[in-house]
């Protein structure tokens, strides 16, 4: 769902077309409505084949088949990745309920059994890939995916991301095992420099590979075994991945972390976990009022968004007389760091306030004002800087002994 068009007689930005007078511009949203109380689930399959070795792993092209089936008939629609994120920036609405299929590893069984399935039904998907797994590369034998299926796969709109290069525990001291030249193979514990380089590679050479071979963008990351750390979570921030994924299922809510988004493992030996999937999203809450984002510029706020204060104690202000219909009861402020504050709300010109008394840690602060206008919830967020000399002086006594606002 995208922003609104213009309606008849007015212009994209809210204001007066051509030959209407005296036609009040409405409020500027900058974002779609969209429904914050929606949840998904997200599905994890690896090898499609008719005889079961590695239950783990494994499950038949009849029970794959069935499950998307499934789905279908729980009214349960299948989105791709990519509306999933737009949806948690805010640029889309998602159904209430739905689900994410992603197919890992890179099997040719992806390609030559599951993707037609999953044309049958019309559901896109996800591919997670770890590139040395590619047919040709140090790990990818014969039932590997080649680099010319996923092209194929590519070109008819399937999502391609990162799985590392290797597949291996992400986590410095790990046992690892290591391709030499002419195939022989070492297993080994990396530490400092040496586990800096092999990491890096894991998570943003294989990224870097996947791009440049098939030139896509990447920005998903699957992390083998759901097994990470703080350290590979800044590897993949900075190599420009907007989210990640483990094996431990959950449904994904407009707040769940991006950096841990949990998937449901699909596996022969258990399949509860698919039933428990399918009744966890079946139950859930979603589909009550949508929220409309409203831009930070147009509501006048102070200190203003981008900009940096050189107190650590700022008032902070925002004007809602724009926005219109404002509920009094209904207004609230959340200060990063300190929650949600008591401020005060004047209808008649449409102001909210809060003098912080309590100083702000960091050096920026994220305010977030929200409030039910004509029956719709409205929110608004914007950021300001705390001047690093003033965000490191102590606090004055006086400071000190004000009470600190409820959380």
């Amino acid at each position: 769902m995208s922003s609104s068009p213009a309606s008849a007689g007015e212009t994209a930005g809210g204001s007066p077309g051509p030959g209407v007078a005296g036609a009040s511009p409405s409020p500027k949203i900058t974002k779609a409505v969209v429904d914050q109380t929606a949840q998904t689930i997200i599905f994890c399959y690896h090898r499609l084949v008719d005889k079961i070795r590695y239950p783990g792993t494994e499950i038949t092209p009849v029970d794959f088949e069935a499950q998307m089936k499934q789905l279908k008939d729980a009214g349960i629609t299948v989105i791709s990745m990519q509306d999933l994120l737009a949806w948690r920036r805010g640029e889309k609405n998602i159904p209430p309920r739905c689900a994410v299929i992603s197919f890992d590893d890179g099997w040719k069984s992806q390609y030559e059994v599951g993707w037609p399935i999953m044309k049958k039904f019309g559901y896109p998907f996800t591919m997670f890939i770890y590139t040395e797994g590619v047919r040709g590369g140090s790990l990818g034998g014969g039932e590997a995916i080649t680099w010319e299926q996923l092209a194929d796969m590519r070109d008819n709109g399937v999502d391609i991301e990162a799985h590392t290069a290797t597949h291996q525990d992400l986590r410095e001291g790990h046992n690892i095992m290591l391709a030499a030249a002419g195939g022989k193979k070492t297993r080994t514990k990396l530490t400092g420099p040496e586990y800096e380089q092999w990491v890096h590679n894991e998570v943003v050479g294989s990224k870097e590979l996947l791009e440049q071979r098939l030139g896509i963008k990447v920005n998903c990351f699957a992390v083998p075994f759901g097994n990470y750390n703080e350290h590979v979570k800044e590897l993949a921030r900075n190599a420009g991945y907007e989210a990640m994924f483990t094996v431990y299922g959950q449904p994904i809510t407009f707040t769940s972390p991006l950096d841990s988004l949990g998937r449901y493992a699909i596996e022969a030996n258990k399949p509860k976990v698919f039933v428990d999937a399918v009744k966890m999203i079946g139950t859930s809450s979603g589909g009550a009022a949508a929220v409309a984002e409203v831009g930070a510029a147009d509501l006048s706020t102070q200190p203003a968004d981008g900009s940096t204060v050189r107190t650590a104690l700022p008032l902070i202000k925002a004007s809602l007389g724009r926005v219109g219909g404002i509920e009094p009861g209904s207004v609230q402020m959340r200060v990063s760091g300190l929650g949600v504050v008591p401020v005060s709300y004047d209808p008649k010109t449409g102001t909210v306030s809060y003098q912080v008394t309590q100083k702000l840690r960091g050096n920026s602060c994220t305010v977030i004002v929200s409030a039910k206008a004509e029956g719709k919830k409205v929110e608004a967020h914007w950021t300001f800087g705390i001047d690093a000399a003033v965000a490191a002086a102590p606090v004055s006594a006086a400071a000190r002994t004000t009470p600190t606002p409820k959380k």
